[in-house]
This record gives C-alpha cells, structure tokens and sequence, in this order.
C-alpha cells in the first residue's frame, strides 16, 4: 500500500478537479428533513470523485453521503476506505452563502488516517 502522503495529495487534487462543478444547476431536494438537502451538483461531485479515486485505486471501497441517503448500504471495513461528503454545508450552498466544502476522510483499518477539507480552490488537510 501507498503511503499516506500518496493518498492526500491524490484525494487534494481530485477534490480540486470536482470543485470546479460547484457552481453548477442546484435543482434542490429534501432528504431527512427541510434543513437536510441534495443538489444535483451534491451527486455530481460525489460521482466525480468516486470515479477519479475508482480509477487510480480500484481495490479501495467508498462511502458517499449522497449514496448513502439514496439507500445505498454500505459497511465500513478495514479495507482503505474513502468517506465523501460531496459538498459539506448543501444549505448554505442553495443559499449561496461561502460556507461550503468538500470534505473527504481516508481510512484503513477503520481508523482515519487522513482528511481533507477544500473551500473553493483551498484546501486544509489532517492527519
């Protein structure tokens, strides 16, 4: 296996390459509740990094959370895991407000080894 630093720098590039959609239609949707939404740029990105990181780490397993709340069942296991939260603040995205991410957590061994967190073309990284 690759080691830690491979994977951040991967998972901050391909969260840049997915930011670029985030201006994009917001056809808005309830999941849970009225404070609990989904965009159409929220399944997008999560697509769009999914397929990036499928492609460069075939054998690595992802939950996402629009996957996830379209029912999606999913089981987080020692195997290298990539968790997504396409855009992190989807209310202050529909309302445009600047407070938006994309956050993404690398585990292994059910445990967090690291995490990225990209407002626009910024990103911070933990781990």
């Amino acid at each position: 296996m690759a080691d830690w630093t491979e994977y951040l720098n991967f998972g901050i590039s391909v969260a840049k390459q997915a930011g670029e959609v985030r201006d994009a239609s917001k056809e808005v949707k309830l999941k849970s509740s009225p404070a609990d939404l989904v965009t159409e740029t929220d399944q997008r990105v999560e697509k769009i990094l999914i397929a990036a990181i499928r492609n460069q780490y075939p054998q690595h397993r992802f939950i996402g959370e629009e996957s996830v709340a379209a029912g999606e069942r999913v089981e987080l296991t020692d195997h290298p895991t990539w968790i997504i939260d396409p855009i992190d603040g989807t209310v202050n995205f529909v309302h445009r407000f600047p407070f938006v991410a994309i956050s993404i957590a690398f585990t292994v061994n059910k445990q967090v080894g690291r995490a990225i967190s990209l407002r626009g073309q910024r990103s911070q990284a933990s781990g």
